[in-house]
């Protein structure tokens, strides 16, 4: 891709969300995407970030760093030499690397961290560079408990520091054309969204040299992760939330490890539903062993549903006329067909096979608009609007779910959470 070919995917990138979010409606619901997209980055230098965590998601994100306008990788940091020695291949000798976060905050030079590691050091890592005055990029989910998911919250707004939490699909054009169009009532009011995350894959990787397997196997056990929920769900729990322009009121759901007995602890297996106010609901599942459905959302209406993790929206099929009366109307019209003296009667509502219509897709990488958007908020050392209070809700219901599993019983939506 030569630079000017970047120019223009990165240009029609940006066009593309502004105009998925042209409208009061739209633009009140998603303020983050409205700011990151029509910000033009600031003269002077980079906002320099250093990186904490350098596994696979680390690394996706550095690649993100790198093509942005406005932030660079000042400095990498794990405590897993490969990984870290990946990291280096990327940013290159230049850029320090770090195998204690501790030395690198000590070392100064940085504007913010950006924390991809697992679950159970998100709120640590972050508590450690709030107080050594750096802002905060974090991956989803937010911690491991609510209670470190509000102290990560009441610690950004003590220290002034930005935190932003990464769901890129608040930056995605699909998305934001989706929202606009159920904004629109295109679809009717939103009584229910269906969505599901299925993999086929035991989610055990080898263990390397020198490792062990709860280290480089986090995702498999409590002490570091809630499985499906925090791993997965957490996106589309926003989703939802932002769709139905609130937060569940209590969830019931059902949990277990189904497929893969290897001694793991999370569940492999989950069922949940999520009820908000006025009867809606959210109803989602996740498992491992069969991947047929992927990921998807299906958000529906009475006119409607939009799929946009396929990017298509589907319009109501008009229920078919009954038999009596279209031979009604075809004797009004003098018309003849046959007519059926026996044989069934009732016939199974198979699902609509229509092809729908197009949402649209985006042409690059939202990840890396979170990123601008992230560069330009520590620059102004204010948050993109309306994102952490996304984030956190996201956070707080797929904990809250876990919670509802666990205990084989309905949880209701926390009253003391920190108000962002």
């Amino acid at each position: 891709m030569t630079d000017k070919d970047f120019d223009f995917t990165r240009r029609a990138f940006l066009d593309g969300v502004l105009k998925a979010t042209a409208g009061a409606g739209v633009a009140a619901a998603a303020p983050w995407a409205v700011s990151a997209a029509s910000a033009a980055p600031l003269s002077g230098d980079r906002v320099r970030l250093g990186v904490i965590g350098t596994g696979d998601r680390g690394r996706t994100l550095i690649r993100n760093i790198l093509k942005t306008r406005n932030c660079a990788v000042a400095a990498v940091c794990d405590n897993f030499a490969p990984h870290l020695a990946k990291a280096q291949a990327i940013v290159g000798a230049n850029v320090p690397a770090f195998a204690d976060h501790r030395a690198m905050l000590d070392a100064r030079g940085l504007d913010a961290v950006v924390i991809a590691t697992p679950l159970d050091f998100h709120a640590p890592l972050a508590f450690d560079a709030f107080g050594a005055g750096l802002h905060v990029w974090c991956e989803k989910a937010m911690a491991r408990t609510i209670a470190d998911c509000s102290a990560m919250v009441k610690r950004s707004q003590d220290s002034a520091k930005v935190l932003q939490i990464g769901h890129q699909r608040m930056f995605h054009p699909t998305y934001l054309n989706a929202l606009k169009r159920v904004k629109a009532g295109e679809i009717g009011p939103v009584t229910q969204i269906r969505a599901s995350w299925h993999r086929n894959t035991s989610w055990r990787r080898p263990i390397p040299p020198g490792s062990t397997d709860r280290k480089i196997n986090w995702r498999l056990y409590r002490e570091a992760s809630a499985g499906l929920m925090t791993e997965l769900a957490t996106h589309q729990l926003q989703v939802g939330n932002w769709f139905l322009d609130a937060v569940p009121t209590r969830v019931i759901g059902s949990g277990s490890i189904c497929f893969w007995k290897d001694g793991r602890e999370v569940y492999d297996h989950v069922a949940l539903v999520y009820e908000y106010s006025d009867g809606r609901k959210f109803v989602y599942t996740s498992h491992l062993n069969n991947a047929r459905y992927g990921c998807e959302e299906q958000i529906q209406g009475s006119k409607g549903t939009i799929e946009p993790e396929l990017g298509r929206i589907y319009q109501e099929v008009p229920p078919k006329v009954l038999a009596l009366q279209r031979m009604q109307e075809d004797v009004k019209r003098g018309h003849k067909r046959t007519v059926p003296i026996g044989g069934a009667t009732w016939f199974p509502e198979l699902p609509v096979t229509t092809p729908g219509d197009s949402l649209g897709w985006g042409e690059y990488d939202e990840t890396m608009l979170q990123f601008e958007g992230f560069g330009e908020a520590v620059r102004a050392g204010k948050p993109l609007p309306g994102m952490l209070a996304q984030a956190y809700a996201a956070s707080v219901a797929s904990l809250l779910g876990e919670q509802a599993m666990d205990r084989g019983e309905a949880v209701t939506w926390p009253t003391d959470l920190i108000a962002v």
